[in-house]
């Protein structure tokens, strides 16, 4: 009597069977879980900036060039800046009473803010802002606003508001109102 080859074939049991098909299904499972989850953390991650200080002062001797040498009369307005989200925030464009600070004269206003390193720094040019709050860290914005005899910013005036907005690189706007004094 001859026997076949298949007859000779044993199957796994239904039991193993079950083990090896619902252990495959559990790392699938984690596998495509890990996946979604690193897909999501890219889109939840956010800018929350907070401005906690912003105040104005009136002076008659500011070395704004930092020469030195004072002599300048304005305000100086200080805007501490937080950020409490989860990504790095860069303010771009900053705005004094709806006027992009690009289109105000350097004569009559003057930027100044912390770099990377925490050291007090010049903006040269206002239209490539590029201020740096990282996650979790503060940061300065100094914006003089200089009196001369009625050459300024429309509307500064001692007693008046002054509508300030701080534009982020990701769309949002940080208002802040300051009084000059």
């Amino acid at each position: 009597m001859k026997r076949s080859i298949i007859a000779e074939k044993r199957g796994l049991s239904p039991v193993i069977a079950t083990v090896i098909l619902i252990s495959v299904t559990i790392v699938v499972a984690v596998s495509v879980a890990y996946w979604m989850g690193s897909i999501a953390g890219g889109y939840t991650s956010f800018e929350q900036v907070e401005l906690p200080t912003a105040y104005a002062e009136y002076g008659t001797n500011f070395d704004i060039d930092d020469d030195g040498t004072a002599g300048e009369s304005g305000w100086k307005i200080t805007i501490e800046l937080k950020n409490t989200g989860s990504a790095d925030a860069t303010i771009d464009n900053i705005f004094i009473n709806s006027v992009p600070l690009s289109s105000i004269s350097t004569s009559v206003v003057d930027l100044w803010y912390k770099d990377e390193n925490g050291q007090l720094t010049e903006a040269q040019d206002f239209s490539s802002i590029s201020i740096r709050v990282g996650k979790g860290s503060t940061n300065s914005v100094i914006i003089y606003i200089l009196d001369d005899g009625g050459q300024s910013i429309k509307g500064a005036t001692s007693g008046t508001r002054m509508d300030i907005k701080l534009h982020s690189a990701a769309g949002r706007d940080y208002p802040a109102q300051v009084k000059l004094p």
